[in-house]
């Protein structure tokens, strides 16, 4: 029997296209992105309520599709083509390119793999198919997994860190892999299911390995476990819900972020807000970005 929830509003604040939560366990925050709107924000979870106060957001020139933190409070930010490095003072460095200049892709989703190595994906802003990458930050420079990705989205490690899950959302796939978390090494992946219904978007993993599956334009998150039978659905007040995560002290409070710019307000009200749901399960603690050493 599939279990069901029910997601509550958890902030004021309408997002274009908000993205990529992350808990940073150390100081207590969440952190997520407005992709459109080149931001990264900060934000208070209180735990009673599931309430989602902002309190500090930093602005890029263009888009923004992911942000990691370090143990010492430094950001990873996925710029449009570049990773940029955001040290505790504010300074900005590029780390790395990841996509070269001026192609029709951008950054999207990433996370960080159990020995802190970060992987980013891209996607394609025009009609070209298969031909966007999955990456892995190695010190300075990437190395690519994927190569043939259209809108490479999700990504989630199992809970003894030697697998990866990763969604390509156009054909609605999320594929699995062999990962050594010593090394990064991936083997070659496999089809685990598709979705038959909705858009694969943003996902994470809980401490009994199974998936939570943002369904963009779906309205709901979908806990899968890896044969893809569906286990639970958290319904979720807007249409364009594009990641969850597990956040607070326990790891217990799945946050959910949605997307507003393609929403009518006055059909979907929640469109752009954050939500958060109690799902009875706990999440895997999000590892922290381990920066190069200079």
């Amino acid at each position: 029997m599939t279990t069901r929830f029910a997601a509550v509003q958890a902030c004021r604040e309408a997002y274009a296209l908000a993205e990529g939560p992350v808990w940073d366990q150390a100081r207590e925050r969440l952190l997520w992105v407005d992709i459109d709107a080149g931001t990264v924000h900060e934000g208070r979870l209180d735990l009673a309520t599931g309430a989602v106060t902002a309190t500090t957001a930093h602005t890029f020139g263009g888009t923004v599709g992911a942000v990691a933190v370090s143990a010492d409070g430094e950001f990873l930010v996925a710029e449009r083509e570049v990773l940029t490095r955001v040290d505790a003072g504010g300074r900005r460095t590029e780390l790395a390119r990841v996509l070269p200049p001026g192609v029709r892709s951008r950054l999207n989703d990433g996370a960080v793999d159990p020995a802190g190595r970060f992987l980013i994906g891209s996607m394609a802003l025009d009609d070209r198919e298969g031909q966007d990458v999955l990456a892995r930050l190695d010190g300075t420079g990437c190395v690519l997994l994927d190569d043939d990705l259209t809108l490479s989205n999700g990504l989630a490690w199992s809970p003894s860190g030697d697998r990866l899950y990763s969604i390509d959302s156009v054909p609605r796939v999320v594929w699995e892999r062999a990962y050594d978390p010593v090394t990064g090494q991936a083997g070659p992946r496999r089809e685990l299911f598709r979705l038959a219904d909705g858009m694969p978007d943003g996902m994470c993993a809980d401490a009994d390995g199974n998936l939570w599956i943002a369904v963009y334009g779906g309205g709901r998150v979908e806990c899968r476990d890896l044969g893809g039978r569906l286990l639970a659905v958290v319904e979720v007040g807007a249409p364009d819900v594009t990641c969850p995560a597990f956040a607070g002290p326990d790891l217990d409070v799945l946050v959910i972020t949605t997307a507003g710019g393609g929403a009518d307000p006055a059909r979907h009200p929640g469109a752009g807000r954050l939500f958060t749901a109690r799902v009875g399960v706990r999440g895997l603690a999000t590892p922290y970005w381990a920066p190069p050493r200079s």
